[in-house]
């Protein structure tokens, strides 16, 4: 059995968390012209790996051809549309959650990345970006003498 830290406003604080997101303009629309750009945001886990950053975005029911990755000055963007379902006027839903229509998800990415040699693929319903490091970015060790 692990023991487990008591902190009493840890679930306060991801309240407040989750209430700003849901406040943030900039991730949904445009602040310049208030229009609206997305319907929802595909999760999506980064991972730093030595040579390599390494984007998973959760895309499950967007088709292949719906789906747009883009580089331009630095910013990497992931956008595409989850089409609708066609629905009978007979069926009565109880509960609605999956959500439908456009995505949008941009990402800055850092001076060591390679822009040209950044590859996506999309498998089982997860669209994975493959960004990687320049040589020059890479650590290389340096022989101390004595």
């Amino acid at each position: 059995m692990a023991l487990m830290r008591y902190e009493p406003l840890n679930l306060l604080n991801q309240l407040q968390r989750e209430v700003n997101r849901l406040f943030e303009t900039s991730r949904f629309g445009d602040e310049e012209t208030g229009h609206m750009l997305a319907d929802w945001m595909p999760a999506v886990d980064i991972r730093e790996e030595p040579n390599q950053f390494v984007i998973h975005a959760d895309l499950p029911g967007v088709e292949l051809k719906d789906i747009e990755v883009t580089l331009e000055n630095g910013v990497l963007t992931l956008k595409g549309q989850r089409a609708s379902e066609k629905k009978e006027e007979t069926e009565q839903y109880r509960r609605v959650e999956r959500v439908r229509g456009t995505f949008l998800r941009r990402f800055s990415l850092p001076d060591v990345a390679d822009a040209d040699k950044v590859a996506a693929k999309c498998k089982d319903g997860v669209l994975e970006v493959i960004v990687p490091k320049r040589e020059a970015a890479q650590p290389r060790r340096i022989t101390v003498e004595g």
